[in-house]
């Protein structure tokens, strides 16, 4: 797997002061995606041992909320086992900062319905997430208003309750303020 960068201090990509990894390679090709260089499952460096543990003492820091993983696309088939051992090592050494991830995949219809790569690793990787935006950018309905998506087709799923659950269930939190005219589900 391949990465475009590391943001050691984010707060774009999720409540907080995180840590954000944005992989390599996305088949999606949004019109006026932010990150279009990461297209290409070449670009960037090659992740290693040493860009993990550099992720993991990044993610160590107490002012450190949680991590995100962006791209590309983390869901692609050939970021799958990267992106989970890569999820796992957090999880495992920090289980109680959150996790947030990025697809241009739908949750239940795509990822949930084994229509992605391997469909037991894409499950394995969901247990592993707190938080999923989920959906394809779409330009047209691109919003400023918005917090922590693009677009409004895109949903914040907290993928712990819908597993639990089975079904689809946006997220809800003390995080969350109110943007222009509604809040971040409008």
């Amino acid at each position: 797997m391949n990465y475009a960068t590391i943001k050691k201090f984010d707060i774009a990509n999720g409540p907080g002061v995180r840590v954000s990894l944005f992989v390599s390679g996305c088949r999606h090709k949004c019109k006026n995606c932010f990150n279009s260089e990461a297209w290409d499952f070449s670009y960037g460096e090659q992740f290693t041992d040493d860009t993990l543990n550099e992720l993991l003492d990044a993610v160590s820091k107490d002012y450190i909320e949680g991590f995100s993983l962006l791209g590309g696309e983390p869901f692609e088939p050939e970021n799958q086992d990267g992106v989970l051992n890569v999820l796992k090592a957090i999880k495992q050494k920090f289980p109680q900062k959150t996790v947030w991830c990025y697809t241009g995949f739908l949750y239940d219809t795509q990822l949930l319905a084994g229509k992605v790569g391997n469909a037991d690793t894409v499950k394995e990787i969901l247990q592993n997430i707190d938080v999923l935006v989920d959906g394809k950018f779409v330009e047209e309905l691109k919003s400023l208003d918005l917090l922590f998506r693009g677009s409004s087709n895109q949903r914040i799923i907290d993928v712990k309750k819908s597993l639990a659950e089975n079904e689809t269930i946006w997220l809800e939190g003390t995080w969350q303020r109110r943007m222009g005219s509604g809040n971040i589900y409008e």
